[in-house]
């Protein structure tokens, strides 16, 4: 059955719809203009309480029954639960997919995602401290993907919802004022994902 997919087009909306389609899963994009409001909207409400996209509707979740589901992370908890994909049974495995998860979720989207908002604050004396703060730990962040993909080709061993996750914010990193250069082996792990045909039309789906 198809999933109802409500997203825009950020790091966050664009995690999902890679997981979506390298897990081959039928969805259906629901346009939430997060510029327009319409994440306020008592509708989307509903399934998602924290006004954030994305969130998703299971028509066929646990027990054959409807269920949504917000929270990036959440969602691909879920999916990976649901299908089996990318996400380890073996407990041992799944620690540090896990993990690396937890650590996209608490400051590799948080911290970047500061950065793109001081880099739109039209005065200087309110820009420089926060996106000097900010961007400092942003590069932190890319330095210890940047080690951690120095002796394995994905986060957690095999490719993962964690990676997932983690590319859904790469792929601004020209926006974070980022350079591969600087960090090689987050590129290398960056040019291999996106050469992935179903990475790549996750990227092409149209969010908004």
């Amino acid at each position: 059955m198809t999933i109802d997919f409500y997203t825009w087009n950020t790091p966050n909306g664009r995690k999902i719809s890679v997981a979506l389609e390298e897990m081959e899963l039928p969805y259906k994009v629901h346009v939430v203009n997060i510029t327009k409001g319409d994440q306020h909207k008592p509708d989307f409400l509903k399934i998602s309480p924290n006004n954030r996209i994305p969130a998703i509707v299971d028509p066929d979740g646990p027990g054959g029954k409807p269920v949504s589901v917000f929270e990036s992370g959440a969602i691909l908890l879920y999916l990976g639960e649901k299908t089996g994909k990318f996400l380890p049974k073996d407990l041992g495995a799944r620690i540090p997919v896990l993990e690396w998860l937890m650590w996209q979720m608490g400051g590799f989207g948080p911290m970047p995602g500061q950065v793109h908002h001081f880099l739109t604050v039209e005065k200087e004396e309110d820009r420089r401290y926060g996106l000097d703060r900010y961007s400092k730990e942003t590069r932190r962040l890319y330095g210890v993907l940047d080690k951690r993909l120095a002796d394995r080709e994905f986060v957690a061993g095999d490719l993962s919802v964690a990676d997932f996750a983690i590319l859904g914010w790469a792929w601004r990193h020209e926006r974070h004022k980022v350079s591969f250069a600087d960090y090689p082996n987050v590129g290398r792990w960056y040019d291999t994902l996106m050469a992935r045909p179903k990475v790549k039309k996750g990227f092409e789906a149209k969010l908004d």
